[in-house]
């Protein structure tokens, strides 16, 4: 099977082209229009082109621009070209921000997307959902925080951090979120598509972490001795009642449980968060 895949200079495409054992030809949704792309022999597609999250912001309609309209316009002309089965990048953040004390997230919970990146996403799930059939498979993949070789964004900076001072004020935080090794993803989405597996699919690693846990996983790889600051329990609410989002990841818990997921595709042998930040501090 002939694979197209969007979103190739990603940081989760590149992976994929550098290390996937199928043949996968990638496409610029930035320099190609949707209805000049030919579809010839292509059989399948791994949608992973996207408008993430911006550091500066983004009008809310950017978000609604690139991940429904663009992904609904691919989709249609897939179809209507032959193209067999979609597989659709989304995201964790389609159920809400957090969960709350003792929930699981798990691939049957109730969505409540709280920005426009989640809503634009799970938007575009919900038209593709309606384009399915039995010649066209539709395939949505949601996946928490990617880590790995060459990661990007937040953990590039948390990883800066822990490279260069002593004193680090991570300590005593207990919260439990699940994220996922770029290397995992790619596992699950070639038994996806090996398969031809449709539905939704929550793809994370097998076990959660905190963000000590983290920090001092990061600073062992990196052989460098820390020292993490405890951070008062009143310092914590306080910010999150501030500054919510950087409160919620630092803080807040999001555990996730994909055993149905691991289940359909028989898939029993994951890396463990250990394996992935060993990969993505390796030099």
């Amino acid at each position: 099977m002939s694979i197209l895949l969007t979103g190739g200079s990603g940081f989760v495409g590149s992976y994929f082209l550098n290390n996937s054992t199928l043949d996968l030809k990638s496409i610029s949704l930035k320099s190609n229009r949707v209805e000049n792309i030919d579809f010839k022999n292509i059989t399948k597609i791994i949608h992973l082109a996207a408008l993430v999250h911006q550091m500066k912001g983004a009008p809310d309609e950017e978000y609604f621009k690139i991940n429904k309209d663009l992904t609904f316009d691919l989709a249609v002309k897939a179809k209507s070209s032959g193209v067999k089965q979609f597989v659709f990048f989304s995201t964790v953040k389609v159920y809400g921000e957090c969960t709350k004390k003792n929930q699981v997230i798990t691939e049957n919970s109730n969505c409540n997307p709280q920005d426009a990146y989640g809503k634009s996403k799970f938007e575009a799930e919900n038209m593709l959902l309606k384009l399915q059939s039995e010649d066209f498979q539709v395939s949505i993949v949601r996946i928490p925080l990617v880590y790995g070789p060459n990661v990007k964004g937040n953990l590039i900076n948390l990883i800066n951090l822990v490279e260069k001072s002593f004193f680090l004020p991570f300590g005593n935080i207990k919260n439990n979120r699940n994220l996922v090794f770029v290397g995992n993803i790619l596992l699950f989405v070639e038994q996806i598509l090996l398969q031809n597996k449709a539905g939704i699919f929550l793809v994370c690693d097998q076990s959660s972490i905190s963000t000590t846990e983290l920090v001092r996983l990061i600073a062992l790889k990196l052989n460098r001795k820390r020292f993490l600051i405890p951070i008062p329990s009143l310092f914590q609410r306080l910010l999150l009642f501030i500054y919510p989002k950087l409160g919620i990841r630092l803080f807040g818990d999001l555990r996730l449980d994909n055993s149905q997921t691991r289940k359909e595709l028989a898939i029993n042998s994951l890396f463990t968060i250990n394996d992935g930040i060993s990969k993505m501090l390796k030099k």
